[in-house]
């Protein structure tokens, strides 16, 4: 049995939408264990949460699972890692008070209740706030005057928040401290005139915005070690030793960029799971601003163009449960989930190129780039529509990205140059069929990597072993190049003219569907 030098690896925890995971990589890079938690957002008092309580089991329970891998593995407890990083799903709110206490409860990127505030600070800044965007909550919760501003000590996001209670650091990672306040790239820090500006609208309050902010950092740097209380949160067995470093904290945007090598200029990458969205890095600053699109950075700070859905699996994944109840009603049997997704993703490539008539409306939440406040799943058809299983999985795989293609002609409008996405995320786990739809969908090349499933704790792992292993002057861009992906296998699927067509009769049909999904959100509070 192969001995390890654990001091050689590092590890990368993730808190997705769905699922906690932990993944442990080697020297090389590639994965050697990996453990999980499935878990699913609540609707609680009008707000998409997720309780703390609940954090802990879950990374506790992926960490333990892998660590269970581990020893079984290699025959030895997991007592050290060379480096280690939390990332989470981006943004939100999650405030404190000088006393540690959580003050409201947490409000994911799912919430669409910060309409006014997003837009109010959109027009002072002259900088798009998108409504998931941790100060649209922070101004929201100003213009409804909630008490527990009076004690805010600390606002945070949720890899933030792990990072903190780990470390007992108050940073983050420039890629996530770009979604909770814009960032100005020539400092790497929060934009000081902006700053400025909203300590103008909280003069009332007992605090100013970069006192209760973390302390941003980029990728590299030392952001705290793991600390003896930290250690016994991870792992209450104790196996698992203190005084590990932590790299900066980072939100699912930015592991994704770094698991695709998507860190470059003219590089983009797309993210399809629970939600959507597309990262850009760009070679200059777009010509104005669109309410539809984020500007972010890469996590060493580069500006990149973001434009996020807030739903699209969910309604797919429903449809998927619903027919493998089918199938197990007449076989008797529960089918494999992978040969399900697999069988029925396969037969949306046999569907007709615009599916036959049919559309389905896939919006689980508000929407902001079509101005959603609230999300009604809609499946519609003409009455000679061809209802079929293929034209059926197709219409949903489309309406999975169609929120995506709207918000991607804006960049394409702005002469943004891409050669290739590449792609990741749950929609891509069955090979060829996310791609070529989406291929498709945005006249684009699409390529997916061998690594393509490992996902955002991968891509966390790999800043925790840059911010270990990187030499003076080498940049995350050439230690991902060189150090990752110099050998990586991808497979590229280009744009077939009658996909393009085909999704573009879909696209015309999605956004007048749009009209019935506005009218069923108001009939159907």
């Amino acid at each position: 049995m192969q001995t390890m030098d654990w001091k050689q690896t590092a590890l990368g925890i993730e808190l997705g939408s769905t699922r906690i995971k932990a993944v442990l990589i080697g020297p090389d890079h590639t994965s050697l264990a990996s453990g999980d938690y499935t878990w699913e957002n609540r609707l609680e008092n009008g707000y998409w949460t997720y309780p703390l309580a609940e954090v802990w089991q879950g990374i506790r329970a992926a960490y333990a699972a892998l660590a269970a891998q581990v020893a079984a593995r290699y025959g030895q407890p997991l007592t050290t890692v060379g480096g280690m990083g939390i990332s989470a799903m981006m943004h939100g709110y999650l405030p404190f008070g000088a006393d540690g206490a959580q003050l409201a409860p947490f409000r994911t990127w799912r919430n669409t209740t910060t309409g006014p505030a997003a837009q109010a600070l959109t027009e002072r800044f002259g900088f798009n706030i998108p409504q998931r965007w941790s100060i649209a909550h922070l101004y929201q919760a100003m213009l409804d005057n909630e008490a527990h501003l009076a004690n805010l000590g600390y606002l945070t996001t949720l890899s933030g928040y792990v990072h903190w209670q780990l470390t007992g650091e108050r940073v983050m990672g420039v890629g996530e401290a770009a979604g909770m306040f814009p960032i100005d790239s020539t400092t790497c820090d929060f934009d000081a005139n902006m700053v400025e500006s909203f300590d103008a609208l909280a003069a009332n309050y007992p605090w100013k915005l970069k006192a209760v902010l973390p302390r941003v950092l980029p990728a590299g740097e030392r952001a705290g070690v793991l600390s003896p209380a930290g250690a016994a949160l991870l792992d209450p067995t104790g196996v698992l030793q203190p005084g590990i470093p932590l790299c900066p904290p980072e939100g699912d945007a930015g592991t994704g960029m770094a698991a695709t090598n998507s860190v470059a200029p003219c590089t983009g990458n797309v993210s399809a799971g629970t939600s959507v969205f597309a990262m850009v890095v760009l070679e200059k600053p777009l010509s104005k601003v669109y309410p539809e699109l984020d500007m972010v950075t890469t996590p060493t700070g580069a500006p990149v163009a973001m434009v996020h859905c807030n739903t699209c699996t969910s309604d797919l994944n429903a449809w998927v449960g619903l027919l493998g109840e089918a199938a197990q009603a007449l076989t008797g049997q529960k089918p494999d989930a992978d040969t399900l997704y697999g069988t029925l993703y396969r037969a949306a490539l046999k569907g007709e190129p615009g599916c036959g008539g049919l559309a389905a409306v896939n919006y689980f939440a508000g929407e902001p780039v079509t101005g959603l406040q609230e999300g009604r799943p809609l499946f519609v058809r003409m009455p000679d529509a061809a209802l079929n299983l293929p034209n059926f999985m197709r219409a949903h795989l489309n309406a999975a990205i169609a929120t995506l293609k709207i918000g991607m002609d804006m960049l394409a409008g702005e002469g943004v140059r891409l050669t290739t996405l590449l792609g990741h995320g749950g929609l891509f786990k069955t090979p060829v069929v996310g791609q070529q739809l989406l291929a498709g969908a945005l006249n684009v090349p699409v390529a997916c990597m061998e690594t393509a499933g490992e996902g955002g704790p991968w891509g966390m792992a790999l800043l925790a072993a840059y911010m270990a292993n990187r030499q003076p002057g080498q940049t995350l861009e050439r230690y991902l190049a060189d150090m990752v992906f110099a050998n990586a296998k991808s497979s590229v699927v280009a744009p077939a003219p009658a996909d393009v067509a085909g999704f573009a009769t879909y696209l015309q049909r999605y956004r007048a569907a749009l009209e019935a999904e506005k009218a069923a959100v108001q009939a159907m509070p």
